[in-house]
């Protein structure tokens, strides 16, 4: 693997190594012709297949959806007050993530919040803690779920299968936001 330079910073995205949205490879990117040692490995949004054939780099300066007409969230995962300016930077120039249906990606304070990385319930005990209440929550009132099923919801929480929570935080307030997603 060739030496790499450090990874582009994604406002929106950034942990995309933890996340897995971004993976070490040898492979070449099909934008920039270069081995970088890391590519994308989350949903790329075009008529060809590029899986795990973009570098992260391209994807940041944009060039892979000039090149390409690749996208790497979509357009309709945004809320309506979400700034239009800001949805053009996530779709076409930030690393997306795999959901187990379609994306959401949740908006604070007039802006789009941050993806933190998708969640079950071990990694919400062993780190996320503080969040197992709004999670319930959100499960609760998000989804219509309640009593003894809605226990069991957040008890069954994986991060690698079906159901996964994925973790935002808004970028000016630090308030939590999540997507529950299941198959």
């Amino acid at each position: 693997m060739a030496a790499t330079d450090s990874l582009p910073v994604f406002r929106y995205h950034p942990d995309p190594i933890g996340t897995g949205s971004v993976a070490p490879s040898d492979a070449k990117c099909v934008v920039c012709k270069q081995r970088r040692g890391f590519v994308y490995a989350g949903p790329v949004y075009t008529d060809d297949d590029f899986d795990d054939a973009i570098c992260p780099w391209c994807i940041a300066d944009g060039s892979a959806h000039e090149a390409l007409g690749a996208t790497f969230v979509d357009s309709e995962a945004f809320p309506v007050e979400t700034p239009d300016h800001v949805i053009d930077t996530i779709v076409e120039r930030t690393p997306g993530y795999s959901a187990w249906q379609a994306e959401e990606w949740p908006s604070c304070c007039g802006d789009a919040a941050a993806f933190i990385g998708p969640l079950g319930i071990a990694e919400v005990r062993a780190r996320y803690r503080h969040l197992e209440g709004f999670l319930m929550s959100q499960i609760v009132h998000g989804m219509g779920i309640s009593g003894g099923a809605a226990t069991r919801f957040l008890e069954s929480l994986r991060r690698d299968a079906s159901p996964t929570a994925y973790l935002f935080k808004c970028l000016h307030c630090d308030e939590p936001q999540v997507h529950v997603d299941h198959t």
